[in-house]
């Protein structure tokens, strides 16, 4: 593999660096921002070279990215080596990430509150732990499925509506003025 140039040494520099503010390893961050810039799939060797890391790190970083679904995994005619390459599209990685992220994170979490809300609160302590749980677990929920229907749509829509920013708001007053309107009570 050549010697990164400067402007790919930067980026997954600073990649890697937002990766630990993230919860991810840093040389995980590195390793996923040189394949997600390579422009062809990439083996494992020459991560290792390019980023000066210990091929066992490398291994490792690999393998967590696969869990993540963050790169896949290629063959090349006559070759035995595993190449990898990460999905071009911002998108479909943010799309990844999101949904990684709701099942090790959100899914669990929504899951312990779901029990501590079928238990029968003892004490008034528990009885207002439970409330507030109660109200935690609403959130979640509307989040979730709010999540769920942003997954579903397109690309366009999407990029519409992320787009729309605070319009969002005006445009959701606007109907209720309409609503109301049309419902005879202005």
């Amino acid at each position: 593999m050549t010697p990164l140039s400067p402007l790919v040494k930067s980026f997954v520099s600073h990649f890697g660096e937002m990766g630990s503010r993230w919860g991810i390893n840093r040389t995980v961050g590195q390793i996923y921002a040189l394949i997600f810039v390579s422009p062809a799939p990439v083996n494992a060797d020459d991560i290792a070279e390019a980023l000066e890391f210990s091929r066992s790190n490398v291994s490792m970083g690999l393998k967590e990215l696969q869990a993540w679904r963050l790169v896949r995994l290629k063959h090349q005619a006559g070759d035995r080596r595993e190449y990898f390459d990460a999905p071009s599209d911002a998108w479909e990685i943010f799309r990844t990430l999101a949904e990684e992220r709701r099942r090790r994170e959100i899914e669990p979490t929504l899951s312990m509150l779901r029990n501590a809300l079928l238990e029968q609160p003892t004490t008034e302590e528990d009885r207002i732990a439970q409330e507030r749980m109660k109200s935690m677990h609403d959130l979640i929920e509307l989040m979730t499925t709010w999540f769920d229907d942003v997954q579903r749509m397109d690309q366009k829509t999407l990029a519409q509506l992320m787009k729309m920013g605070s319009k969002v708001q005006r445009l959701l007053e606007f109907t209720g003025k309409v609503g109301v309107i049309k419902g005879g009570r202005a």
